[in-house]
Formats: structure tokens, sequence, C-alpha cells
């Protein structure tokens, strides 16, 4: 077929919002009358249409980003983009500028709104201005009233999320309904952290195995496992944007053990690098380590069942780093009876904070560094004559202000609070305790053992040239 003098393209969309406008047939049927009457030729594939999306962001509209590349290609398919009206072209006033522009500048094609004609020069750019304004202004009072609705809905107590696992939504704003069998999943997590002292990851692997999959079809992680333990859903709570109000849905897991689970997830500490013991083929694995090269022990179960250093069994080191189970066992068990018989000890306090504030303390330290070479910069700008000695002053005394703030922000991570001792000491104690009778019960299986002896040890050094054992032990805190 022939094409016409004039080649159009046709940009149809519904947004998601509640608005009066016309639907997508109705939009595309108002656009082909209008190209006819107006001797302008559209072909069935230069029709875009979007249905449900915001035009508040170009990027986020995959046939609108199509459409401008054709019209960016060499062939140049088309001339005008016709839309029913400009709000339908995007509601961002920035990008309809932008984008009119480059179309209309580089491309040579017009966007037309077959409702909302414009008259030729300043003026009729002015008026586009300002509808475009207009459009973008009911964009974003529209987004401002969504969120109050949802705000205020939120502080009555509504259900406005999509319901946790354990639940599913009857609709019209009804409280979510426990689902039996989903349930059965939540009360497994908690009576596994809780009741059996298992690790996230085991709990992961075991779900996985039975084949449970998460609300969204995919297969358990760590992450959703600790999302489970966290969600204030299960004991009755309702939380958006910061707002938490008590709901009316039926809970099944106790308070009680949410904060038990809670509690655990807050003061369990877990060094970088170090493994979940449900990965381990020992429960001592990963906490025992080479005197020589500090690597860790790696457990050999075949006959004679030993731990070994890897990197001495690759020949990285001359002198060998290897204890029989048996022993190591013997020893984790006399030492913690020595303590629990009142032998000395000291033990550090750790928490899941203190990886991240190791890493703030080489953040400011690095700051500090840079401002040390700044300094030394400013100082060589002036001996060469391209600073003042007023210039000077002023850049020292402002590199001194941002260094005394950052080092009073590395000295406010490194204060501790001051603590009580006895109390502290009681408590390890009494830790230890439980750990011993654990370690003790023959009924304890090796990753019970693990996560128990993980809660006081943080590791175990080897020295075999004198056949000692150190431990360093620890406290978990809360954040």
């Amino acid at each position: 077929m022939e094409k016409s003098l004039h080649d159009a393209a046709l940009y149809v969309r519904v947004s998601t919002d509640r608005q009066e406008e016309l639907s997508p047939d109705a939009q595309k049927r108002l656009l082909l009358d209008y190209a006819k009457s107006h001797n302008m030729f559209v072909s069935p594939d230069m029709i875009f249409v979007e249905n449900g999306i915001s035009g508040r962001k170009a990027d986020k509209r995959p046939e609108f980003q199509r459409m401008i590349g054709l019209a960016k290609s060499p062939e140049k398919p088309f001339q005008s983009i016709l839309v029913w009206k400009f709000s339908r072209f995007a509601r961002n006033q920035e990008e309809s500028i932008v984008y009119k522009s480059m179309l209309k500048k580089q491309y040579g094609i017009d966007v037309i709104s077959i409702t909302e004609p414009l008259i030729d020069g300043p003026f009729g750019s002015l008026i586009e201005r300002i509808i475009e304004w207009m459009d973008e202004y009911y964009s974003i009072n529209l987004s401002g009233e969504v969120v109050r609705g949802m705000t205020e809905k939120a502080m009555r107590g509504g259900y406005q999320t999509t319901p946790s696992i354990g639940y599913m939504s009857p609709g019209h704003g009804q409280p979510f309904e426990v689902l039996p069998e989903e349930a059965k999943i939540v009360k497994y997590v908690f009576s596994q952290y809780v009741d059996h002292h298992r690790d996230l990851t085991a709990i992961a692997r075991s779900l996985n195995k039975m084949g449970v999959l998460t609300k969204r079809g995919n297969r358990f992680e760590k992450r959703n496992i600790e999302y489970i333990l966290r969600n204030r859903f299960y004991i009755g709570k309702i939380i958006w944007n910061d707002i938490e109000r008590d709901g009316v849905h039926e809970t099944f897991i106790t308070p009680d053990q949410f904060q038990t689970a809670n509690d655990r997830l807050d003061t369990e500490f877990q060094p970088k690098r170090r493994r979940n013991v449900s990965t381990c083929s020992h429960w001592l694995s990963g906490l025992v380590k080479c005197s020589i090269c500090g690597a860790s022990l790696s457990f050999n179960g075949s006959r004679d069942r030993y731990f070994n250093c890897w990197k001495y069994a690759k020949g990285m080191h001359p002198d060998g780093s290897y204890i029989s189970e048996k022993k190591l066992i013997a020893g984790v068990m006399e030492y913690f009876e020595k303590l629990l018989g009142g032998s000395d000890f000291t033990f550090s306090y750790k928490s899941q904070a203190a990886e991240v504030n190791n890493s703030e303390f080489e953040l400011y330290d690095q700051e500090l560094k840079k401002l040390d070479q700044r300094e030394i910069r400013i100082k060589e700008a002036y001996q060469a004559g391209i600073d003042t000695l007023e210039e000077y002053r002023s850049n020292k005394e402002m590199l001194s202000k941002e260094r005394a703030r950052i080092s009073d922000l590395k000295n406010q991570l490194s204060t501790s609070a001051v603590r009580d001792e006895i109390s502290d000491r009681n408590q390890m104690l009494a830790n230890i305790q439980s750990v011993y009778d654990v370690l003790n019960d023959d009924g304890a299986d090796y990753e019970t053992k693990g996560i128990f002896i993980r809660s006081v040890v943080e590791e175990i050094i080897w020295n075999r040239a004198e056949n000692t054992l150190t431990f360093r032990l620890y406290m978990s805190e809360k954040c």
C-alpha cells in the first residue's frame, strides 16, 4: 500500500489511578478518526498502548520507550505522534519538555493532543507549558492524596499489605484470615529456632527439603527465615510506613515465642567468614584456629578422626598443626569445668553491630588520611605562592574543624556504656553452664552443640608446639 503524505503514530495510555479518562479502545477510536480527517496514515504496528501504567516516569513505560526508539531510527516511520491529551504523553513536565523538544528539533516529529489544540508561536508554547504543569501538579497531588488515604487507613488499623505467609485476605477491608497449612510453616520456623536452637540456614534447608515454597513460590533462604521471625504481624501488629497499630486478626505465635526469637536474633554474634554450623561437618568446625597461620582446622572424619590446618595440609607452612577429635573435645570440656570451678577468665562484648562499627572506623580513618593529604597540598600551594597567607589560614582552619568533627564521630563509636562487671560475669558463667550442660548431653545433636558453644566461644587457638588451647570468649549484647 502506498503511504500517504503524512505518517503518524498513536500513543494510548490509561494510568493506574482512578480518574475520569477514556478507555484504551475509546482513545484509539478517537485518534484514528482524527488521523483520517487530517490526512494522516496510521500503520497498525505504529499504535502503542499501555494500560495501567503511570505517566510519571518515562523509563517505566516499555511501549513509550519502543515508540521513541523507532522515532530515532533512520527509517523515521512517522512524522507525528497523536495523543488524546498531553497528560497521556507524560505527567512529568521535565520529561515532557525533554522528549517533545528532542522529537521536534532532532527528528522533526510533532506531539499532537487532539483535544488540546495549540496555536503557533510563543503564546502556543506558553499554553503547552501550562498544560504540562497542570498535568504534573495533578499527578503529584493525586499521589499525596493516595499516601494520606493509606496513612489514615493505617492509623485506624486497616489492612493494606500483601498477606504474610500463614494468612489470606478475604477482601473488602476485612481482617486477614489464617491459612492452616501455611500457618504450620510459620510455627515450624519458630519452633525450630526457639525450641531446637537451629540456625536460619538449617531451617531454610529443611523447608526446601520438604518441598515447601515461600509466598512468592520460591525456595527458602536465610533471609526469608529471619523475615518470618521478625514479622510483628504474627503477634497481632500492623505496620505501614513506620505506623504500628494493633490488628484484629487471629494470631498463632505467642508473644513469648516471638520475644525469645528476636532476643536471640538481636544478640547473636557471627564473625565475618564464620560458617553456619549446619554447613559444617563437626560442631567444632570453623572454631579451632591454627596458632601458626590463623587458618581454620578442618575436620577429617576418617577412621582416625582429627582436625588439621588446611594450609599445612596444602604445604603452606612446614610445621604441623593437627589434633585428634578426642583430645580437642576433652580440652574443651576441661576448660569449661575449670571456669565453672572458679578459675579466672576474660571475655569481650560482641554484637551484630560490631562488624558495622569496624567498617565505620575504617571509613573514618580513611577520611582522616585524606585530610592529612589535603593539608599537605594547601601548604604546598601557599609555599608556591598560589594561595595567600589568609587563604592558607582559612583552608587550614576548615580542615581542622573537619578533622575534629570526624574524630568526634570516631570517639563516639568507641565509647562503651558503663557496665556492671559482677552482673555480667555471673551472666557469662550462667551462659557457660548452659553450654556445658548441652555438650554433656548425649542426646544433643551436633548442630545443637555447635550453636550453643558458638554463643560463648569466638574461637579456639591450637598451639601444637606448646600443646595448648587458648579460648576467646565473648558475651552477646543487643545492638
